[in-house]
């Protein structure tokens, strides 16, 4: 049995903060994560040779967690990655974001651009019309640190804990038990004693903790599932957001279900979002190509969930999602014109559109036989809103595919110390159901950080 005064489990950037924060503490502190450490990542990335299995494992898994390879966004607005306010103020939140992107800044990224401060006369114009049309619109601030800086502040990081600090990477964690105080931590080979335990297993990890959360007999929460479709419209229509703005977002509760719907990643110039390391968005198996289009891509997804008795919403958004691929051999492609009028619509249609398909691997067909009708009624009075702030947003051209879903990890019954009912078990990040995001599952670890080192004696912060 080894003791250690603090076990961390996983080390994205919820685990890395926490440690950050305590590291000049004196506290024995371990990290325990299964993937490979950052040095070894970054090089097995730029291996063409590497082992495909590895590779794939090595894109969510190691030091800096699953986004290491992204092109790190750095979200500096409360509205973004998350839902720390359910658990803080509006303002602290913010106090804590601005303090994690200082932080960032610290160990390589203060050369990196910050979008969103420009253009403030047009933005507070583009926010009354959508007010008007029962829009909220929701601009972002966002740090883009860009892959390689974001790597390389990683290593900068891992490089920086001192000699108190352990860190052992390739180790999964096999279960958790909790007796008479103490938290025990078991790997294949050996376990671990720790006074404090924060799990902080990231979005791969979420099914097993949640496994390990119930055998601990804690209670859990289902987060909402968010089901609807990717959008590709001329990006002429979208000039009047996407011009003033690096990434926003656009919200409105339905008439008809009160449902929440929200755009999703709408991006400047037609520019579609990389998600992978060949310049590529996948969805459902088949890829965007990353270029300057004519035309802008992004999602709008309705938000629902699900009460007792039903307990299982990420298994039903994979349900909806898999018609989808029964019905088109993978993503279905329709105008919206053709879902309004009850067409199912054929490829001889869409070339007469206006509309050019970027996703020409995408079958011509009916998402009215995916989508169920509350779904697909809350889209259609997205758009109709939407086409008053982007004059022919709502237009028969605009081709849908479907089917676009996020699912979210299950969360843990936690306090505003993001503490469990467990004393002294800690649970962060978005394998625990509460960020989805860089900049607030970092501000989760400095939040349990900062709680453990006044626990100790040795308050941080404000």
């Amino acid at each position: 049995m080894k003791d250690y005064d603090v076990v961390i489990i996983g080390a994205g950037p919820a685990g890395i903060f926490t440690a950050l924060e305590l590291a000049d503490t004196g506290a024995s502190i371990l990290i325990l994560e299964k993937g490979h450490d950052i040095h070894h990542r970054l090089e097995l990335n730029k291996d063409p040779h590497g082992d495909r299995s590895e590779k794939r494992m090595n894109i969510v898994c190691g030091w800096g967690g699953a986004g290491a390879f992204s092109d790190g966004k750095l979200t500096l607005t409360t509205e973004y990655g998350g839902n720390l306010e359910d658990y803080m103020h509006k303002g602290e939140l913010a106090k804590l974001i601005s303090y994690v992107d200082e932080v960032y800044c610290h160990y390589g990224g203060k050369d990196r651009k910050v979008y969103g401060d420009e253009f403030a006369r047009e933005r507070h114009e583009l926010k009354r019309k959508a007010a008007a049309a029962d829009l909220s619109f929701v601009p972002a601030r966002i740090r883009h640190l860009g892959t390689d800086v974001n790597g390389q502040i990683l290593a900068n990081m891992r490089d920086s804990l001192p000699s108190n600090v352990h860190v052992l990477c390739d180790t999964p964690v096999e279960e958790i038990r909790c007796e008479k105080g103490a938290h025990f931590i078991s790997t294949h080979g050996e376990t671990y004693r720790a006074k404090y335990l924060v799990a902080a297993p990231g979005r791969d990890g979420s099914e097993w903790f949640v496994n390990q959360i119930r055998k601990l007999g804690l209670r859990m929460t289902n987060n909402a599932v968010d089901i609807g479709v990717r959008v590709e419209s001329p990006a002429e229509i979208y000039e009047p957001i996407t011009d003033i703005c690096y990434e926003s977002k656009l919200v409105y509760y339905s008439r008809s279900f009160d449902d929440r719907i929200r755009t999703f990643c709408m991006n400047p110039n037609g520019f579609v979002v990389t998600e992978n390391n060949d310049g590529l968005m996948t969805v459902n198996g088949h890829s965007f190509a990353h270029k300057k289009s004519e035309n802008t891509n992004f999602a709008i997804l309705v938000s629902k969930s699900f009460t007792e008795p039903f307990n299982e919403p990420i298994a039903y958004g994979k349900y909806i999602a898999s018609l989808a691929n029964m019905l088109g051999g993978g993503p279905i492609v329709q105008r919206l014109g053709d879902l309004r009028d009850g067409h199912r619509s054929t490829r001889e249609r869409l070339m007469r559109g206006l509309v050019r398909p970027t996703m020409p691997s995408a079958t011509p067909g009916d998402l009215s036989l995916v989508l169920p009708y509350r779904f697909l009624k809350d889209i259609m009075e997205m758009f109709e809103a939407l086409d008053k702030v982007a004059p022919g947003a709502n237009s028969r051209h605009t081709l849908l595919y479907g089917v676009e879903a996020k699912f979210y990890s299950a969360r843990v019954e936690l306090s505003d110390k993001l503490e469990t009912r467990i004393p002294n078990f800690f649970a962060i990040g978005d394998g625990a159901g509460i960020t989805r995001g860089l900049a607030q599952a970092s501000v989760a670890g400095v939040v349990v950080g900062r709680e453990i080192c006044a626990r100790e004696g040795k308050p941080k912060g404000d």
